[in-house]
């Protein structure tokens, strides 16, 4: 199981990472609504609020997959992992609301004919932009190399929404400044279109969320590797079962494995041991290996 000096340094390293990301986001919102309102710019304003929106909900994202790391305990046999599986449900159902109501919002924009926003909130929309798409990388870079956490893919794609949204904010400025007055909903029809992106990647979060917590079938390929490690030793017979389980960013592993009929109990403890030591070193994202030995029935 994770030991505490692996979970302190986890903590360290994420807790670093998401002050970094919440300091930028309360940055970004601040410029975001301030520009906005002298610049006349009502997509601006939306991606304002839509921020502050998403600051709260990345403090439970990163608050909540922060506790999936706490190890085991009296009351928690199991760790804490499952909380990860929930925060990334509530992740993506905040995403899904963010998409509705600037949906919602641009719809209301295009009804209600507004004046063309200044020019200079074009290079912000364009720093928001970079800035947002550096935020989901680092995020989702976190997720694709150290830790498979549907909590910390919700978050990345938070981001990404905000990048999106603030890429059809400024294209829909650029034609309302080129095109003039009766261009000047061009941004909501584009934020419009973001939102479906938006929308389409919430549902998938969520769907991954809630086949985890269901403890649902792990990639084909992890099973696969699993068995053919354990079956290098030279006396494992047969791997019977493998069975895959995801809490947090961690596996637990249930594994049957047929040896030698005759073997003694003390023979088979030390192997079991043996097959579990080597998965455990193979895979570092396993959180514990029971290993189940069968004897071997030859056909």
């Amino acid at each position: 199981m994770r030991d505490e000096v692996s979970y302190s340094s986890n903590n360290t390293t994420l807790l670093t990472t998401a002050i970094t990301v919440l300091g930028l986001n309360v940055v970004l919102m601040l410029v975001k609504l301030g520009v906005g309102y002298v610049g006349n710019s009502y997509a601006l304003i939306a991606d304002g609020v839509e921020s502050a929106s998403d600051i709260f909900i990345s403090v439970v994202t990163w608050g909540g997959f922060l506790l999936s790391l706490k190890p085991a305990d009296e009351n928690h046999p199991f760790g804490h992992g499952k909380i990860e599986s929930l925060v990334g449900i509530l992740s993506g159902m905040a995403l899904m609301g963010a998409a509705i109501a600037i949906a919602v919002f641009s719809i209301q924009e295009i009804r209600s004919p507004h004046a063309v926003p200044e020019w200079y909130t074009l290079p912000v929309l364009i720093m928001v932009v970079f800035t947002k798409e550096l935020l989901f990388r680092k995020v989702i870079g976190l997720t694709e190399e150290n830790f498979d956490s549907r909590a910390l893919e919700g978050d990345a794609w938070h981001h990404r929404s905000d990048a999106l949204t603030s890429a059809a904010a400024a294209i829909g400025i650029s034609i309302a400044l080129i095109g003039g007055k009766e261009w000047a909903a061009a941004d909501d029809w584009a934020a419009l279109v973001a939102c479906v992106i938006i929308f389409t990647n919430a549902f998938r979060i969520i769907k991954m969320s809630l086949h985890d917590a269901l403890d649902g079938k792990v990639a084909t390929s992890l099973v696969k590797a699993l068995r053919e490690e354990a079956g290098r030793h030279p006396q494992v017979c047969l791997i019977e079962k493998c069975r895959v389980r995801k809490s947090g960013p961690g596996y637990f592993v249930e594994i049957h494995v047929q040896v030698d009929g005759s073997m003694s109990i003390f023979d088979g403890h030390a192997l079991g041991h043996e097959v579990k030591d080597h998965l455990v070193a193979q895979f570092p994202s396993l959180l514990d290996v029971t290993v189940h030995l069968e004897p071997f029935e030859s056909k």
